[in-house]
């Protein structure tokens, strides 16, 4: 039995940018957080990688990569509402800007990444069109 693991493209790449993503800023005290510096580290590398990676590897669309890869940095930010609203629920009275914080901030990493990865795949297949040709 073979698994095409191209049916689940998504899942190891949303879940490590995930983490990487959502560890530190869930680490920040409440009282210190703001966004967007928040959400502003390296761990966006991350993302804009796994959004690359995604790109070159899964087969699918360029859209759909930068809409997957795109809505790591707003999961992690509900994640963070859900838990602080439940331990106070006066926490986050704001939390839709802050979704739409993170959304930006997502976009302005998943979509390059995305591009740089439909680039990749531009010069890949030029490559096997020329059939090892050079100029």
């Amino acid at each position: 039995m073979t698994i095409d693991w191209r049916k689940y493209w998504w899942q190891p790449g949303f879940a490590l940018a995930f983490f990487a993503v959502g560890v530190p800023y869930w680490l920040i005290p409440y009282n210190k957080l703001n966004l967007p510096d928040a959400l502003l580290g390296v761990e966006l590398v991350v993302v804009f990688a796994v959004a690359a990676l995604a790109r070159v590897t899964s087969g699918k669309s360029f859209m759909r990569v930068v809409v997957v890869m795109g809505s790591v940095v707003p999961a992690v930010v509900m994640a963070r509402v859900v838990v602080d609203g439940v331990l106070d629920y006066s926490a986050h009275n704001l939390w839709p800007f802050e979704v739409v914080i993170a959304i930006l901030v997502s976009a302005v990493v998943a979509v390059p990444g995305a591009l740089a990865g439909s680039v990749v795949l531009w010069l890949s297949r030029r490559g096997r069109d020329d059939d090892g040709q050079a100029g």
